[in-house]
């Protein structure tokens, strides 16, 4: 009976290798998990009840589990004392619990980590740190979205309204300090920036945040960050109201320890919510669904029986709900698979000599790497949403609510979804279903009433009461003072630019102090490269001035919009030209010309060829057919021949011909019309291409960065380069030329030139600008002033004073009018037509071929048998055949007879051989 039973034994083993461990692993009767909650909190007692629902639902249904009861175990920990909670929960550790929910401090859950992972526990913590992971943390499992993606859902918030410094206010433990560095990190991705920190600590007294308070209100920032618990944060912005922080102008962000708050709390008091009135939150999405309504429905009744009745369900609630149906489901699926929970002392663990920690009641989860493993793969729909675990063990789907606090309570004013990393108004879980779209287009949110009541969005950015006087550097030029040049009678800076910047100051609704710095000594124009490294150094808090906006600048600063377009143009000498008597043939070039009139004979003669024996018009003695040749050919220019063409030949070519000439005729006219109305002025540099390919010196202005253009993008050789200094030096150096030591021409910005030319009348601009660039103000990076100032100018441009401005300081000669503009040759070149003249010659070529091919035929057919050329006839007998052929082809061709249908007797008909009857050359067959 025994061997029976062994052999039985090893076959099942053999047949059922899993089913019959299944099958004798029994499942305990109670099993029981632990939760760590500080109970005196918000979250703490939205958590504890919606622990105690879980269990409740978990040992109700008996598909989960199988007869197993669930049971928890909750201590109340201290999060603010640290060191009193860590003793706390290592007191609690020492039970034997197959999974830990909680706990919700960052310095607690810290710690608790290092513990589970020795313990071989599972920890279903809803610490939102983004520093705690499952990489240093294995047995670490976060329940909820982590502080990396609300910082993310934050930054978005402000890039959406293009904020780009804020200030952050933060509680100094691992939850703030943690937090605000990952809201750094999102920000700096967004080219965006924490100006100011203000850290302070959890038990912080009124006098303390009144102080860090009044230090942000100094701040330049008016965007301001709130990452705190609830208790903290609602002292800061009560203290905020009463320092007119929540009037026009601010902007608070506070983190979801709000939103948690205001849904978890039934009645907040209306001196606390009235003081918080255009704040914006965030929240952690959680889709709506039948299950999440059942326990909202039921909440009331719950928070009740385990004594939170003051409390109301938050998003906390949903995800600590979901934990504990996650472990129920991974342990289901462990004892489906045969684990068996028991515990283990390790050796390692033990008070010395004396000691009272008792550390060796803490017992090692045997089996804690299954349970683990399984908790990982779990896979279902909770009330939060879809509770599922990606690679880096990560709820899937983290989302946010953007959440404005407007009346007596919240408004939902768009969403933030990691699928997209966008803000949007359409739910996350719409977005599931189709491709992420990335495009910041897309992005959108519902209209905010801000702090003060309005809904005019704010700047974000106010220049501070205390701050200190900018410094701001000025090119005190020695030529062309118009623009920005330093008064020696009072000493303060003058000229165009500057009155656009005061202009545009007083367009701000805030005050500035500046105080103006010249930059050079005034016997030369300052280098502006220099001047805006100044500004990138700190030296300078900006440049203010004829300030070039250059790719190579825009690296390392940033300009406001442009006041002024510029763009490099060619200054070259110029002599006007007179029109004489003759500039009726000044559009057509000799070549022209002659080829125009040598193909009007060649046009004519062929069409006399064409013509000659069949048209009595292209007919008569030599001298009557010259004249018809010439007349024929030159009417044609007037569409005026009156000779009739006849042959096909003859019309196809004159077809072709005509076109030509219509080509010919309009462009003619148009050039005389414009040498006629347009000034000309003469110059041997017509564009940029004509000074790169001599070998002449360039006149550039001292200070300019036309030198380094042309120097690194035209490959022009600095040593053909020449500095001048001044007006006079430009007009010295065109007036000499090249060959007597002067320059071949100046390459300089259009308003210098603009400027110059009202003077100088016998200069002028040579092509077009070649490069198009503008003057702006230089700021350094991500400057607040700079955003505001280009607004002003724009403001200015719109209403006519950026104009105005410019008509005081930059009003042009007399001259000016004269000589603004180089224009080009309108002469006619033959390679312009070149084309047509070859359709046309190759027509004339192709139809006299085929005309002597046909006469040819002809002609043989013409000449009897007998009077073919013999070979040995000699050099005379070839001659007469070619006069003769000549003859033939000279003679005019009878036009055909039409057979005659009459009968005729052979006796009346004439006895003369046709042949040879006088003036009759050719046959007629029919």
């Amino acid at each position: 009976m025994k061997i029976s039973f062994l052999m039985l034994m090893v076959l099942s083993l053999f047949l059922f290798p899993n089913g019959i461990h299944k099958s004798l692993a029994s499942r305990p009767s109670v099993v029981s998990i632990g939760s760590i909650l500080r109970l005196n909190s918000t979250t703490g007692g939205v958590s504890d009840v919606a622990i105690h629902a879980a269990v409740d639902d978990i040992n109700s249904d008996p598909t989960v589990l199988n007869g197993t009861t669930l049971r928890v175990d909750t201590r109340d920990t201290n999060c603010d004392d640290g060191f009193l909670g860590m003793v706390q929960a290592l007191q609690y550790m020492a039970t034997d619990v197959i999974a830990i929910i909680g706990p919700q401090c960052s310095p607690i859950a810290h710690i608790i980590s290092y513990v589970a992972n020795e313990l071989q526990v599972p920890l279903m913590s809803f610490a939102s740190d983004a520093t705690l992971s499952s990489i240093q943390f294995p047995y670490f499992m976060r329940t909820m979205p982590s502080d990396l993606y609300q910082m993310a859902a934050v930054a978005a918030v402000i890039d959406y309204y293009q904020w780009k410094i804020v200030t952050a206010i933060y509680v100094d433990d691992d939850y703030g300090r943690n937090g605000i560095a990952a809201l750094d990190d999102e920000l700096t991705a967004r080219r965006c920036k924490i100006s100011y920190k203000a850290g302070f600590r959890s038990n912080a007294k009124k006098s303390e945040l009144l102080n860090l308070l009044v230090t942000v209100s100094n701040m330049e920032s008016r965007v301001i960050i709130l990452h705190t618990g609830s208790e903290p944060g609602l002292k800061l912005l009560s203290i905020a109201n009463s320092l007119n922080m929540m009037g026009n102008g601010f902007v608070w962000i506070a983190t979801d320890w709000l939103s948690a708050y205001l849904d978890a709390n039934s009645s907040v008091p209306a001196e606390t919510i009235n003081g918080m009135q255009g704040v914006l939150t965030v929240r952690p999405h959680t889709p709506k669904s039948k299950m999440k309504s059942n326990l909202v429905s039921r909440w009331s009744s719950l928070s009740k029986k385990y004594n939170h009745s003051d409390l109301r369900i938050s998003a906390y609630g949903f995800y600590v709900y979901d934990s504990v149906w996650t472990v129920a489901r991974a342990l289901d699926a462990f004892f489906d698979d045969g684990g068996r929970i028991s515990f283990t002392n390790d050796s390692r663990l033990r008070d010395e000599t004396g000691g009272t920690l008792h550390l060796e009641a803490m017992s090692i989860f045997d089996m804690g790497i299954k349970l683990l493993d399984k908790i990982r793969n779990v896979n279902f729909t909770g009330v939060s949403g879809q509770v599922q675990f990606n690679a880096h063990f990560e709820l899937i789907h983290p989302a946010y609510d953007i959440i404005s606090i407007i009346g007596n309570g919240m408004r939902t004013i768009g969403f933030w979804s990691n699928y997209t990393r966008l803000l949007s108004t359409v739910l996350p879980e719409d977005l599931y279903s189709k491709p992420p779209n990335t495009s910041l287009a897309n992005q959108q949110l519902y209209d905010v009433i801000w702090p003060g009541e309005t809904a005019q969005k704010p700047r974000g950015w106010a220049f501070p009461s205390n701050a200190k006087e900018l410094k701001i550097g000025v090119p005190n030029r020695f030529s062309f003072k118009e623009f920005v040049s330093e008064d020696n009678a009072t000493g303060s800076m003058k000229g165009y630019c500057i009155d656009v910047f005061t202009q545009a100051l007083s367009l701000l609704p805030y005050p500035v102090t500046y105080r103006f710095i010249p930059f050079g000594n005034g016997t030369k124009n300052p280098h502006y490269d220099e001047l805006v490294q100044m500004v990138v150094d700190n030296d300078f808090d900006a440049a203010v001035g004829d300030i070039a906006i250059t790719m190579s600048r825009t690296k390392t600063i940033d300009f406001t919009q442009p006041f002024i377009e510029s763009g490099l143009v060619i200054l070259a000498p110029i002599k006007k030209h007179i029109t004489s008597s003759w500039a009726f043939l000044q559009p057509f070039t000799l070549g022209m010309w002659f080829v125009t009139g040598l193909s009007f004979l060649v046009v004519g003669v062929v069409i006399w060829i064409l013509e000659h024996r069949i048209n009595d018009e292209f007919r008569g003695s030599p001298r009557q057919q010259i004249i018809t040749i010439v007349w024929f050919s030159f009417s044609t220019l007037f569409f005026a021949h009156r000779e009739n063409t006849m042959s096909t030949l003859g019309r196809g070519v004159l077809i072709i011909w005509l076109f030509v000439v219509l080509i010919i005729q309009s462009s003619y006219t148009a050039s005389l019309t414009s040498i006629l109305t347009v000034q000309q002025l003469d110059t041997s540099i017509r564009g940029i291409d004509d000074l790169k390919d001599s070998d002449y010196p360039i006149g550039f202005q001292v200070g300019s960065f036309a030198e380094e253009y042309m120097v690194k993008e035209l490959n022009i050789s600095r040593s053909r380069l020449k500095a001048l200094g001044s007006s006079e030096e430009y007009a010295k150096n065109l007036k000499l030329g090249p060959k007597k030591g002067g320059v071949m021409a100046i390459v300089d910005e259009r308003p210098y030139v603009e400027l110059f030319l009202s003077t100088y009348c016998k200069i002028a601009v040579a092509g077009s600008d070649f490069t198009s660039r503008g003057w702006g103000f230089a700021f350094p990076r991500d400057s607040p002033l700079q955003v505001d100032l280009s607004t002003a100018i724009l403001t200015l441009s719109e209403n006519g004073e950026l104009q105005r401005i410019h008509d005081k300081w930059l009003k042009t000669g007399d001259c000016s009018t004269d000589n603004t503009e180089f224009v080009d040759s309108n002469q006619l070149r033959l390679e312009s037509f070149m084309g047509l003249f070859l359709i046309c010659g190759a027509a004339c070529v192709l139809a006299l071929l085929i005309y002597f091919g046909i006469m040819l035929r002809q002609y043989l057919r013409h000449e009897q048998p007998g009077s073919a050329i013999s070979v040995d006839a000699g050099s005379s007998t070839s001659k007469r055949s070619l006069r003769k052929f000549i003859s033939f082809v000279d003679d005019r061709q009878p036009p055909p007879k039409k057979r005659r249908t009459m009968s005729l007797s052979r006796s009346s008909m004439p006895t003369t051989p046709m042949s040879n009857r006088p003036g009759t050359d050719i046959d007629i067959e029919s």
